[in-house]
């Protein structure tokens, strides 16, 4: 292996995230005195085949306590990856998956298996002296992304559903221009602007840089936020430049026992039929241009119908969840037609870029998020995957790196702009 690659340790800790719940973070540290640095924490809306974190329970941290989980990295992975090499991503994950015989990640905890890996990563790439999107993609890494900022957070505005809480969020997406950081700014730029029609309209205050918590009662229908972002795209002169992202979480609406997705958009039972009226109307009338989580994560039929319909790009994240054999599943049906990228669904690098790789030979788009702790590094995941768009990512840290990359790639910086979307 190359001098000073090789780990020489392994440690975690239990660290705040903000999402207001633990997380685990992980610090691999080479012979060299590289190091690398990741979290991984879990998400609001979850999925049922992600990969099982291993939390304290009791009633300490309300049961989300992940100190179980930083003593299983101290102690059991961190002896047995030591003296691997850290720019051998596949080797190292795979000692992880093997480790203690078949369905380690059950054992390990994905939380755990996640954080450690994607440290590793960061810690090759260090001690080989590359940023991570070259150590990532090498040569190719040249591809900017579409990017957008979050604009409505969510409520449970109309009741119902299982996981309701947080759902839809909607996204403006900048595609229409040039360079990257001209879509950046477009997206401050009518961010910016939409929190203060949101303010001035109902009085709501943005959460951080970007997005409006939508309490219950101020609006009848999710309709009336789309006229909003609608309106403003024509009004600021965006109009074939910005568009509408909607993650519907759709399953957090489902009621088995009814069939039906209850208060998603506004209040009353849906039936699938009724959302697929819905969705419909909402592309033709309205810049949608990414629906994601349309329907619930198991309804592979409906999905594959509804990608067929829209004609924009489908995303599927609790359909998916970053799993080979569920994409697989997705593809032999046609059921959306992008992947969200999620490597803590999964649980370790290899695997999540092998979903990646799957996904393009077959067609697929691929749209990393960073709600996951992913924080930043997300940047470098995009780019060095060339997936030509991700999950807002515009403006704050991750729009930062961005810029950043895109100033050190110079001429070689490619932005596709429309054609970052798919399908």
């Amino acid at each position: 292996m190359p001098v000073g690659t090789s780990i020489k340790s392994i440690r975690a800790r239990q660290v705040y995230t903000e999402r207001g719940h633990p997380g685990i973070e992980a610090m691999v540290i080479t012979e060299s005195g590289a190091r690398g640095v990741a979290m991984c924490t879990a998400g609001t809306s979850v999925g049922e085949h992600e990969i099982p974190f291993v939390y304290d329970g009791g009633t300490k941290w309300r049961g989300k306590g992940v100190q179980k989980a930083v003593d299983i990295v101290n102690e059991i992975i961190a002896p047995a990856l030591k003296g691997m090499d850290a720019a051998n991503q596949r080797e190292v994950d795979d000692a992880m998956l093997n480790l203690g015989g078949p369905n380690a990640k059950a054992r390990l905890g994905g939380n755990g298996t996640a954080a450690v890996s994607a440290a590793v990563l960061k810690a090759g790439a260090a001690s080989l002296g590359i940023p991570l999107y070259q150590h990532i993609g090498g040569v190719n890494a040249c591809v900017m992304p579409v990017a957008g900022v979050i604009a409505v957070l969510g409520a449970l505005r109309y009741g119902g559903g299982k996981r309701a809480g947080s759902k839809p969020t909607y996204s403006l997406m900048c595609y229409g221009f040039d360079t990257f950081s001209e879509a950046s700014y477009a997206a401050w730029d009518i961010g910016t602007e939409f929190n203060q029609v949101m303010l001035k309209k109902f009085d709501l205050h943005p959460r951080l840089d970007f997005g409006i918590f939508v309490p219950p009662g101020k609006v009848e229908h999710d309709r009336d936020l789309w006229e909003l972002m609608a309106g403003l795209i024509v009004k600021m002169g965006y109009e074939g430049k910005v568009g509408i992202q909607v993650d519907c979480a759709a399953t957090c609406y489902y009621e088995k026992d009814k069939d039906k997705y209850v208060g998603i958009f506004s209040p009353g039972e849906k039936s699938k039929e009724d959302l697929f009226d819905l969705y419909k109307s909402m592309v033709k009338d309205y810049p949608f241009v990414i629906v994601e989580d349309p329907l619930e994560e198991n309804d592979y039929e409906g999905h594959a119908a509804l990608t067929r319909e829209l004609g924009i790009q489908l995303v599927g994240d609790d359909l998916f969840t970053t799993n080979t054999k569920r994409v697989e599943q997705g593809i032999a049906v046609g059921a959306c037609n992008t992947v969200l990228l999620k490597v803590n669904q999964i649980g370790t690098i290899s695997e999540a870029f092998d979903m990646v790789q799957l996904a393009y030979r077959n067609g697929y788009g691929v749209m990393p998020c960073s709600s996951r702790g992913e924080g930043a590094d997300i940047a470098d995941y995009t780019v060095g995957l060339g997936t030509g768009n991700l999950r807002e990512g515009a403006t704050g840290p991750t729009g930062n790196r961005f810029l950043e990359i895109e100033v050190e790639l110079g001429s070689r910086a490619r932005f596709l702009g429309k054609k970052g979307l798919k399908p």
